[in-house]
């Protein structure tokens, strides 16, 4: 069985406070005829602070898509390498010892992708399968697992690498006023992680089961407006009621595998916000402590993005509490409105059920 193991998670030295937030939202748009409204909504995200790639001043400027984009691919550069690297190092493998490689990030756009430059300079075998995916926002994370644990389904002996690249600040449009993007502003944050899955041993969260699903009628309730100032955010006042319809899925996912999704022993879900977690919780019928590890997330990164499940899991590991064979749901929540859901076991190398 394919074994998701220790992620490893690094977020950037610049770090943004949710005062220093307020503030520059007050002075930057102090005529808003929203401002009140977008204040009180950056207040209720529960994000103590976000970390960013570049300096607040410069992030704040806009000096062109294409200057933007430069610095998504330098940046990527610089920091991908080492996280991949403890990564592998956790999981006990080498590069040589990769198969396919699941690269996602939705803040940037490269062709080829980032996954070429690693396999031409980070020692990965030149046969090195790669799935860049660019387009699933923040279920991507959810998405990156699935992928992984159906390659190493397929082929038993492979194993697999998760990437997750974020780099939302460089994202900002400072024209662009819409309450939806002015709560973007104060909510995302940049973090770059990586995990091995394992076709065979390992420790970490034993993949039993995956699916996805998507809610009718929503693909415009999260989306990009392209533009020749790049990517700009849209977000519809419905998004934080999709939990509703989306627990009944988690539970019958769960109980196909025979599974009561109320009674699990841990949960690992995508940190949209504090209200996605609040009501998941309520339609889910589970307390609100299960998902402490997303909302740790939350608090001290911010939403950052496809890389949300991957922090919260590196918080299950660090915690050091799991007992073998402790059940699982890990789920990431994105555009479309998607969500990629896998259900898992913890273990150390032993046949669990």
């Amino acid at each position: 069985m394919a074994t998701l193991c220790r992620p490893t998670v690094s977020v950037p030295e610049h770090v943004i406070t949710m005062e220093q937030t307020l503030d520059l939202a007050r002075s930057v748009h102090p005529d808003h005829p929203q401002l009140d409204l977008a204040l009180r909504l950056i207040e209720n995200t529960g994000v103590a602070k976000r970390h960013i790639v570049r300096p607040i001043e410069e992030t704040l400027t806009h000096p062109g898509f294409e200057q933007r984009n430069a610095v998504y691919e330098a940046e990527a550069k610089a920091r991908v390498p080492k996280v991949v690297r403890q990564a592998l190092a956790d999981a006990e493998l080498r590069p040589t010892d990769i198969d396919l490689i699941v690269y996602v990030s939705c803040t940037g756009f490269m062709m080829p992708s980032l996954t070429a430059w690693m396999i031409n300079t980070m020692g990965f075998r030149t046969d090195t399968r790669q799935l860049p995916i660019a387009q699933l926002g923040c279920a991507a994370g959810g998405a990156a697992v699935n992928r992984a644990h159906d390659f190493c389904t397929a082929y038993p002996e492979a194993n697999a690498l998760i990437v997750a690249c974020e780099f939302c600040s460089l994202c900002y449009q400072p024209s662009d006023l819409e309450v939806g993007n002015l709560l973007s502003n104060g909510l995302f944050g940049d973090g770059v992680a990586a995990a091995a899955v394992r076709g065979r041993g390992g420790t970490g969260i034993e993949l039993r089961r995956n699916g996805s699903y998507i809610i009718p009628q929503t693909e415009e309730w999260i989306s990009y407006a392209v533009k020749a100032t790049g990517f700009h955010f849209r977000l519809d006042r419905r998004v934080p009621g999709t939990m509703e319809p989306l627990a009944p899925v988690l539970k019958q996912m769960a109980r196909a595998h025979g599974w009561d999704a109320t009674a699990l022993d841990f949960y690992i879900i995508h940190a949209g916000g504090p209200r996605i977690l609040d009501d998941l919780s309520k339609y889910l019928g589970v307390a609100s402590e299960a998902f402490r590890f997303s909302r740790a997330t939350l608090t001290e990164y911010g939403n950052i993005a496809s890389a949300v499940v991957l922090d919260a899991l590196r918080r299950l590991f660090e915690e050091n509490g799991t007992r073998d064979t402790a059940r699982g749901l890990l789920a990431g929540f994105g555009p479309g409105i998607t969500a990629e859901i896998a259900l898992g076991n913890w273990s150390t190398g032993r046949e669990a059920t």
